[in-house]
């Protein structure tokens, strides 16, 4: 029997290749143009970085990660999502040292024990930001616009800008408690999940997608009755900053996201394009984050999208992108005595910058000439008896069907004119 991948995860194929470059080269320009410098962490943490960061009673940490036991019992998990990690990173060597607001972006795989469904994945991969430093709803601003901006890059389009505020420690635990109050009586109703969230934190139900709970979240009391002084001014200045750069947004009380860590800020991107599971970035401040796992209080505020979602996204919009050039010219010998050349031909010419291959089977120039049809290489050289002894190379436009020998010494420069003339 055949050995196939794990369930929820997959092969990235040569195929498919290109469209990853394009959103990866995109993310890293915008970022980098905002300032944002790349950090990788490793796949897997201690367990007690999620469970202290994310929080104990969350989805992810309670039903969706994978953890195992090194061999000296220390408990291990691969890292469901990127924030703690970054945060864990800044503090243990001391990043703020060098700039007091820091700015990081990261491109990584992350791990999840969901069922997998359409753009979700065991294994998938994500991409964010975190600026950690100040608490300013400014920085909040940009990084909305930085997450939209890679967006608009990449051609996207119907978008919405969801946001909300979850609040902070002085005035969550009141909405805490009048949300108590609205689902006590309406329990029985909601699924199984959420009326485990209703003991150990009722804010997550707003975040459940079962229809049964949403139409009595749909009536539930919102937030923005229950901000503080502090939250709400926060807010407001946010909003103040979006408007005054043009960037549309719907206000969403019942946005929470679920990681334990949001305070004051929380966004969400939708896109039209994806159905029941759409919103394809979210993020939020996290001003407790860094205390959570042991550091000083610092504030920060980041983002997060799932790559495998974006790119559903650009598929769906036909949005068209660069694709590999291919090979532009292949190096066809007949007999053993020209292999040493056509080696070196080749060499040189990718030297100088030119996508070339050859024939590593041992096959006829028949065969060869086919297979350079079939791959759509533009240009093959020839090297027969006759070349070789002229010091020379038959140079052969596939498409046109003309040929013409040039000699070896001025191939580079020939070839190079042809491929400039005709823009391949």
């Amino acid at each position: 029997m055949l050995v196939q991948v794990p369930k929820g995860t997959n092969d990235i194929l040569p195929a498919q290749i290109d469209y990853w470059y394009y959103l990866e080269n995109i993310i890293k320009e915008v970022l980098q143009n905002f300032g944002y410098r790349e950090i990788r962490t490793p796949v897997f943490e201690y367990t007690e970085l999620f469970v202290r960061g994310i929080g104990e009673t969350t989805d992810i940490v309670a039903k969706e990660m994978f953890t195992f036991s090194d061999k000296k019992g220390r408990s291990l998990t691969l890292r469901p999502e990127g924030t703690a990690p970054v945060i864990r990173a800044y503090l243990e060597h001391n990043l703020s040292r060098e700039n007091p607001l820091t700015k990081l972006f990261y491109i990584e795989s992350m791990f999840r024990s969901e069922k997998p469904q359409a753009g979700r994945f065991r294994q998938f991969h994500q991409f964010g930001a975190e600026a950690i430093g100040s608490p300013l709803p400014i920085i909040d601003a940009e990084i909305v616009v930085a997450a939209l901006f890679i967006f608009q890059k990449l051609g996207l389009t119907d978008l919405t800008l969801h946001l909300n505020s979850v609040g902070c420690k002085q005035c969550r635990p009141k909405y805490l408690d009048a949300l108590r109050d609205y689902f006590r009586e309406k329990k029985a109703q909601l699924c199984a999940d959420c009326q485990l969230r209703y003991e150990t934190n009722p804010l997550r139900i707003l975040d459940c997608k079962k229809e049964q709970c949403r139409v009595i979240v749909g009536k539930c009391p919102s937030i923005f009755k229950y901000l503080c002084r502090d939250c709400a001014a926060h807010f407001d200045a946010l909003k103040v900053y979006l408007d005054k750069l043009g960037i549309t947004y719907q206000i969403n009380p019942f946005l929470v996201r679920g990681l334990d860590y949001y305070t004051k800020t929380a966004f969400e991107i939708i896109s039209g394009e994806l159905g029941a599971q759409n919103a394809i970035c979210g993020g939020g401040r996290y001003d407790y984050l860094a205390e959570e796992l042991g550091g000083k209080p610092t504030p920060g505020v980041g983002f997060a999208a799932g790559m495998e979602r974006v790119l559903m996204t650009i598929i769906k919009q036909n949005i068209e992108i660069p694709l590999w050039g291919g090979i532009k010219v292949f190096v066809a010998v007949t007999g053993q005595d020209g292999v040493n050349t056509a080696l070196e031909i080749a060499n040189q010419l990718r030297s100088a910058g030119v996508a070339a291959d050859m024939d590593f089977l041992g096959k006829s120039l028949k065969a060869q000439l086919r297979m350079a049809n079939k791959l759509q290489i533009p240009y093959v050289l020839i090297l027969g008896p006759d070349e070789l002894k002229e010091n020379a190379v038959l140079i052969k436009d596939m498409e046109e069907g003309t040929q013409e020998t040039v000699s070896l010494k001025n191939i580079l420069f020939h070839l190079k004119s042809l491929i400039l003339k005709n823009k391949i």
